[in-house]
């Protein structure tokens, strides 16, 4: 599932991962969710996210907190 979508790069953001083409971090979108944010909130909020981008970065956390390994690749453009 769009796990081309989520990249990291050292020089944006320190290297987080981050949705593809905009400079919104995984652990970003997790603390708009945890401060009560809906998805069509955060998703209307920053319009360059998209709801694929949106579904990757949840799927890339949920990996992370299974114990999978997660290895992030490409450039984010």
């Amino acid at each position: 599932m769009g796990k081309d979508l989520i990249v990291s790069d050292p020089e944006i953001l320190n290297g987080k991962p981050i949705v593809k083409g905009t400079r919104i971090s995984v652990a970003f979108i997790l603390q708009c969710l945890a401060s009560n944010m809906t998805k069509e909130e955060i998703l209307r909020g920053y319009p360059t996210l998209t709801q694929e981008g949106f579904d990757a970065a949840m799927d890339f956390a949920a990996r992370q907190f299974q114990g999978e390994e997660v290895r992030v690749y490409g450039d984010r453009r």
